[in-house]
């Protein structure tokens, strides 16, 4: 007979009410869809068309009451929370949250953008430079020419969710197509796919990875953590996440010079976003610099949407981040027990030395895959390990077309 397992110390009654509830109150956001436009494949078309100047989005309607949002945030009692290293996640989070109702509130008007900067930050002058060096160095790929659209990637993804769950039964993930999302991404514990939705299909296993292998695998870890709130994100947690996330596109060998210089533009858009460029002028540096018309439309779409949205700086950031971590000989196997962010990985290994943390239910499936594993040991060889394009070029070379 195996013996009984001990279930992990309490985290004080006062922090698991907060805990509780701050994790139900993120679950009920559906902050990225309620900014992000539903008709952008139609101004898009439009748009190349030639038949605007300046796209108008139109946008979903608000899915949380933002006062309601904020009443809930001022009734916590963060002050009787037992534990400090619990008690400074909490109220961070709780600070996050408030910014985020603030932010749903003000969409489309000129207070959205400050509160943006300050929930994800700006670009600083070192990423400016690995953005800029990326597109420098890192050349341009063929036109792809054998996509997967939505109905067989969601099949992908279906099949991908399957073999997580039959590791463990428990596990609960979810996969559908909408009419009303543009591209593929994730909300809660469910993948969601644009019905207009096509993707390379040499990347169809790294976006998995990306979705699946990241987010919902730390979705689904942090969801069943005595802190809750690792589920739904503990606060600033999407730079990390997204550089853990890139991270698993390299391990399966499939981010590609068009993939980097994605990520490499997105940081120039938000800069010039941030310095007041318009739509058009930041959709003509893209196209300046060799990206094709409509993909640089959907990287602006991105960036302008709801007034003016810097988090997709976060990729390229949370990857150098990330590499910097592992160059110095930092580990990622805590980064899978649900989202945070690598400033918080001190209080996280805290709390798992206390045993406030369990094991995780699944881990990524790349990391079976020793080939995978190889890859992610070679990257903080790197000499130019915080130059992103040098990385590339040095470790997957042999991956890239």
């Amino acid at each position: 007979m195996s013996a009984p397992v001990t279930p992990p110390p309490a985290l004080g009654p006062v922090a698991q009410s907060v805990d509780e509830q701050l994790a139900q109150l993120s679950e009920s956001f559906r902050f990225l869809l309620d900014l992000t436009p539903v008709d952008a494949t139609e101004r898009r078309r439009e748009w190349l068309a030639g038949d605007m100047s300046e796209p108008r989005f139109t946008y979903r309607e608000l899915s949380t009451d933002p006062d309601v949002v904020l009443a809930t945030l001022d009734r916590l009692d963060l002050g009787g929370i037992e534990d400090p290293s619990v008690a400074e996640l909490l109220t961070s989070k709780v600070r996050e949250l408030r910014l985020q109702a603030e932010l749903l509130r003000a969409r489309n008007s000129p207070d959205f953008l400050p509160m943006a900067l300050e929930l994800y930050g700006s670009v600083t002058p070192d990423l400016h430079q690995i953005a800029q060096q990326v597109l420098d160095e890192v050349g341009h790929e063929p036109e792809p020419s054998d996509p997967v659209h939505a109905t067989e990637f969601h099949e992908l993804a279906v099949r991908e969710i399957s073999w997580y769950q039959e590791q463990n039964p428990d596990v609960v993930m979810h996969a559908e197509i909408r009419d009303d999302v543009n591209g593929v991404l994730v909300s809660g514990d469910t993948l969601l796919i644009g019905s207009d939705a096509a993707v390379q299909r040499r990347r169809a296993n790294a976006l998995l990875q990306h979705e699946i292998g990241t987010h919902l695998v730390t979705q689904v870890n942090g969801a069943d953590q005595p802190l809750r709130c690792l589920g739904a994100g503990l606060a600033g947690y999407d730079e990390t996440q997204e550089g853990l996330a890139v991270l698993a596109e390299i391990a399966v060998g499939e981010l590609t010079r068009t993939r980097l210089r994605q990520l490499a533009g997105r940081v120039l858009t938000v800069e010039a976003m941030v310095s007041s460029a318009s739509f058009g002028d930041c959709w003509q540096q893209l196209v300046s610099r060799g990206f094709r018309r409509g993909s640089a439309f959907t990287t602006v779409m991105r960036v302008h949407r709801s007034g003016g949205f810097p988090k997709d700086a976060c990729y390229l950031r949370g990857l150098v981040d990330l590499l910097v971590h592992l160059e110095q000989g930092g580990k990622l196997d805590l980064f899978h027990l649900g989202k945070f962010a690598l400033a918080d990985l001190p209080r996280v290994e805290g709390l798992d030395e206390a045993g406030l943390l369990t094991a995780p239910k699944i881990i990524p499936r790349y990391l079976t895959d020793t080939t995978c594993t190889r890859r992610l040991e070679r990257a903080p060889h790197s000499p130019l390990s915080t130059q992103v394009s040098g990385y590339i070029d040095s470790t997957t070379k042999e991956d890239l077309p």
